[in-house]
């Protein structure tokens, strides 16, 4: 099965696989980021496309999804902010042509959640970010994810989209039982307190950072 984890920046995608891939035992994380990353890589900065414009990250992204899913025999997780219509069915709908059990779940929150988590992103902060003075900074350096928090907010929320997962109250762990539980899969044990939880959020964003 591959679970696709839809939703805009910030909106809380890469902890939420994390957490799934951490509690599905055989698990697989594969990212389609990161090929359009490395095409963006071989054009110079002045010249670079949004990388989902490239015919060859959508025809990539379902190769390599593709074969990875013919070849393992646990999930497979994929954090993924896809928003065009067309570009949707020529990734999720083209793997459920080709015959894979595809589970699809966008994470929605209201705008002010999810740049209230920019924020913090931004920094590896919240309350201390505040205090300090420092949002400002945090959200300056995610201006382009701003910037796209409502448009996307809006697009994501059509039925193409479904199955829609509003996040705004709920905690990381809670997102991915939620997730689980659509899909009929069983999670093991949440055993992690408070301050275990805080260290492995930040460092996923640490590791998310460094690869973008």
């Amino acid at each position: 099965m591959l679970i696709w984890v839809n939703g805009t920046f910030g909106v809380g995608k890469t902890h939420t696989v994390a957490e799934l891939h951490r509690r599905l035992p055989g698990s697989l994380v594969v990212d389609p980021e990161q090929v359009g990353y490395g095409m963006q890589r071989l054009v110079p900065r002045d010249y670079r496309p949004d990388f989902q414009d490239f015919t060859s990250w959508r025809t990539g992204v379902v190769e390599v999804l593709d074969l990875v899913l013919a070849k393992h025999d646990g999930h497979v997780l994929a954090p993924m902010t896809v928003t065009s219509t067309r570009y949707f069915d020529e990734t999720v709908g083209r793997l459920r042509e080709l015959g894979h059990d595809v589970r699809h779940v966008a994470l929605l929150a209201e705008p002010a959640t999810v740049v209230q988590r920019l924020a913090r992103r931004g920094l590896g902060a919240g309350r201390v970010a505040d205090a300090v003075g420092l949002r400002r900074l945090a959200l300056r350096r995610e201006a382009w994810a701003v910037e796209r928090v409502v448009p996307n907010l809006e697009l994501l929320s059509s039925p193409t989209f479904a199955e829609h997962l509003p996040t705004d109250d709920l905690t990381v762990p809670q997102v991915a039982q939620r997730i689980a539980d659509s899909c009929g899969l069983t999670l093991t044990a949440d055993d992690a307190g408070p301050v275990r939880r805080a260290a492995r959020r930040a460092g996923t964003t640490l590791q998310h950072v460094r690869r973008g």
